[in-house]
């Protein structure tokens, strides 16, 4: 059987990407599966460098195709932030929470054509010491003046989608993934890991 290693440690985004990868014909491996995984340290730089980061190191260590996506949000009237700091934006350790509040807290009093943002994902898909592709997906929103919602994670809870007047935490699993910065991703991704898959399998050196 194929496998596939999602790179990521944390399980919403792992649910998540499992469920926009179904229906590819291969297993779908998280790293619960490797408990001596390294940590892999993301960079300053960009989205498309960590996602490359993570995926190589990953694997390289679990011998398997790996996927990995660096994501964000950013905010016009922020300059870009949080950016690649998006899940540490009120600190080390912060919760989702923490991260919405700061993000409220900066932009307080800012009116509603000053909040506008958008939402980012960077996916790499790599076979050590292979890039086999890059893809990015994002969109275009604003952000809330309040957190409404009880879906989704991280800034769903603030990121009002055009088109609904709605917060990705309004917004049912169903449509946000179908619109999503991470389907959008997803979604050429899956082209890759269908192409790559395909021609291993015709090299013989599918698993």
């Amino acid at each position: 059987m194929k496998e596939l290693v999602i790179a990521t440690k944390n399980p919403d985004k792992k649910r998540e990407i499992a469920r926009l990868l179904r229906g590819l014909g291969i297993t779908v491996v998280a790293l619960d599966k490797f408990p001596h995984c390294p940590d892999v340290r993301e960079g300053n730089r960009s989205f498309r460098e960590n996602a490359i980061r993570k995926a190589m190191a990953i694997s390289e260590f679990t011998k398997t195709p790996a996927l990995a996506d660096d994501s964000g949000l950013e905010t016009d009237a922020l300059k870009g932030r949080p950016g690649i700091r998006s899940s540490r934006f009120a600190g080390n350790g912060a919760t989702y929470d923490d991260n919405n509040r700061e993000l409220l807290r900066k932009l307080k009093g800012r009116r509603a054509k000053e909040r506008d943002a958008q939402f980012r994902c960077v996916v790499a898909l790599c076979d050590y010491p292979k890039l086999i592709g890059v893809v990015e997906g994002k969109i275009r929103g604003r952000i809330a003046d309040t957190p409404k919602g009880r879906h989704g994670f991280g800034y769903d809870p603030v990121f009002i989608v055009p088109g609904y007047g709605k917060t990705f935490a309004q917004l049912s699993p169903k449509i946000k993934n179908n619109i999503s910065h991470r389907a959008r991703a997803l979604k050429k991704a899956r082209r890759l890991i269908t192409i790559y898959f395909k021609h291993s399998l015709r090299m013989g050196k599918a698993q």
